[in-house]
Parts: C-alpha cells; structure tokens; sequence
C-alpha cells in the first residue's frame, strides 16, 4: 500500500503541473509568430491536461495526464514576398492567442505561490509544533 500523501506531496505534485502548465505557455507565446507554408505545419497551442488523484477523502492532488495540441486554427495571411509563402502567396501563423496566454501565464504563476505558501505555511506549523514539545 501507498504511504498516505503529505501536504507537501501534494503541494509539491501541484507545483510540479503548474510548471508543465508554464512549459507550454512558454512553448506557445515562443511560437506565437511563427509561420508556416501550409495549414497542416502551422505551429499548434499546447495545453496540458490535468486529473485529480485521491487517495481517501479530503485527500487528493493533480497530475498531468498529457500535453495536446489544441484546436486552435492558425491563420492564413497573404504574403507573396514571404520565402515561405505557397503557391497562392499564403502563409499560416501559428493560432496562439498572446492576450489568452499571458492571461493563463499569470494565472499560472499564480497558482503555483500559491501552493509554495501552502508549503510554507505547513513547514511553519511542523516547526511550531516541534517546540512545543521542548
């Protein structure tokens, strides 16, 4: 059987997502100008899918289950002088939506102080109860 997980298992486990959560944000606002000759090589948004993981009641935590590539359409834009324009003079720009992203980016740093004082505050605690016993 699985040893019971801690406070900092789980804020640790959070953490650990919220940073693949910021790896793709990254990924995304990397590429937001990126272009392509076809539709088909466009650059794609990723996004990580979470699942929650309980263990008993009242205790659970998150996982990342995958990164996908999100629907997002990339936009055509016609640009003969471009080198990599087709045979039509268009190019595709990756469908990344940078207000969408630094929005999910704040959120995200958010997220992930807020499990650090989560971490904090129990280490605090666990310290204060160690003194009392002195």
């Amino acid at each position: 059987m699985d040893r019971p997980l801690s406070i900092f298992d789980i804020s640790g486990r959070a953490m650990s997502a919220q940073l693949v959560r910021l790896n793709t944000n990254a990924s995304n606002l990397a590429n937001a100008n990126s272009v392509a000759s076809s539709k088909e090589a466009a650059f794609h948004p990723l996004k990580p899918i979470f699942s929650t993981v309980t263990q008993s009641p009242g205790i659970a935590t998150v996982k990342v289950n995958k990164v996908v590539a999100t629907g997002s359409p990339p936009t055509q834009i016609h640009d003969p002088t471009h080198p990599l324009a087709d045979e039509n003079g268009d190019v595709w720009a990756a469908g990344v939506d940078t207000a969408q992203e630094m929005v999910e980016m704040i959120e995200t740093a958010r997220d992930y102080q807020n499990n650090v004082q989560v971490m904090q505050t129990a280490k605090s605690l666990t310290l204060d109860t160690l003194k009392m016993e002195r």
